[in-house]
């Protein structure tokens, strides 16, 4: 699995990657539209990122394009897809190891939010963390409606969160 270069986009803009973790997309039997979607609203955010990369369930499967991503020197790694309670939904398991620093608040905000709309959302296995010293990870359910109201909550956060991986003195509270 190879990171898609994105875009050409200003240097300056942060770079994202977007991981659907799926296997009926990886086998090509159902289109990924929630990482599509996480992509259009990054960019829109002023992120740069490239096209999602779309890997099966499965630990060893999201912990390796995890490592590829925070390799590639990725501040934002969203994962959509592997945070439920089915038999193979194991993304937060691939995503665990690799975090320095987890942040619970963020997934709690996560699960309170989505669940004003859809109560199930609480069934979420999510985590968010730091992995490494500087890329924030955070795992989103894998439907495009899950994945429109996590960013709601993190896009406020994700700058300030960077910001202060980059020594900042708290200037986005």
């Amino acid at each position: 699995m190879n990171l898609a270069p994105p875009p050409a986009a200003d240097d300056e803009a942060v770079l994202a990657v977007v991981v659907t973790v799926s296997d009926r997309s990886a086998a090509g039997t159902r289109a990924d539209a929630s990482g599509p979607r996480a992509v259009e609203r990054l960019r829109a955010a002023g992120y740069r990122v490239g096209a999602p990369v779309v890997v099966p369930d499965g630990a060893e499967h999201v912990r390796s394009a995890l490592t590829e991503a925070i390799d590639a020197r990725a501040r934002l790694v969203v994962t959509t897809g592997g945070t439920g309670v089915g038999p193979r939904d194991v993304t937060p398991e691939g995503t665990r190891p690799l975090l320095a620093k987890e942040l619970p608040g963020i997934a709690e905000a996560l699960r309170a939010h989505g669940a004003r709309n859809l109560p199930t959302a609480v069934l979420s296995r999510g985590v968010c963390g730091i992995a490494g010293a500087s890329t924030l990870v955070v795992n989103l359910p894998g439907s495009v409606r899950a994945v429109d109201e996590g960013l709601d909550v993190l896009l406020p956060l994700a700058g300030h969160v960077l910001d202060q991986l980059d020594g900042g003195d708290h200037r986005h509270a």
